[in-house]
């Protein structure tokens, strides 16, 4: 099988299984989408759903949360990994929206990454979602896919990106992280891939191994 056609094959797939995939994140606007975002770092997305809605009550805006303390914003998010640096950064990101952005989040990869706590990741989940770019962002879920499966092999989640960019065509990109994201937060798991109720397993170089 060609790279070409394991690509035009698992697309094929989700596009059938799931023509619709979206962020399993609660928001209702962009600052919103930004802070549950920078949460979900190494956090699951259900755990940032428990506590967004109080902080988002208490902090409606950049300018609120910019006014806040970490120490303020700790006590809402003391439950999600690494909540200390993550109150910092929060603090720190709605302070520059308020100084630099006029509290409107941006919309480009540099511009994105200038606010703390927003790397290159964080920064192609918000233009994708927010702004609908063609941008793929890469996660532990969607790395490890795209390696297993053979879609893209790389090292680094940026060596991942490039290659998925180089394959997928524009249109398909967005909806492409949610798909890969999904599969392996669901199927291609970790630690016990269930590779028997895999919808890509005949396309993918890792069960084909076995």
């Amino acid at each position: 099988m060609t790279i070409k056609q394991r690509y035009e094959a698992i697309i094929s797939y989700f596009k059938e299984a799931n023509p619709n995939p979206s962020t399993e994140l609660n928001f209702t606007n962009a600052f919103e989408t930004l802070v549950a975002v920078i949460l979900s770092a190494q956090c699951t997305d259900k755990r940032v759903n428990m506590v967004t809605p109080a902080l988002f009550k208490a902090y409606p805006s950049a300018k609120a949360m910019a006014a806040a303390t970490p120490e303020d914003l700790l006590q809402y998010i003391s439950s999600v990994s690494y909540p200390n640096s993550k109150a910092r950064h929060l603090q720190a990101m709605a302070a520059m929206l308020v100084d630099e952005f006029d509290s409107v989040v941006p919309s480009t990869m540099e511009e994105l990454t200038k606010l703390p706590g927003v790397g290159r990741k964080t920064a192609n989940v918000i233009m994708g979602v927010v702004f609908h770019k063609a941008a793929i962002a890469v996660d532990t879920h969607v790395f490890r896919v795209s390696n297993r499966t053979g879609l893209a092999h790389g090292k680094t989640p940026f060596e991942v990106e490039k290659t998925l960019t180089r394959h997928i065509v524009e249109e398909d990109r967005y909806n492409a992280h949610h798909w890969l994201l999904l599969h392996g937060r669901y199927v291609c798991k970790a630690i016990k891939p269930d590779c028997l109720n895999c919808g890509i397993k005949q396309y993918c170089k890792h069960y084909n191994k076995k």
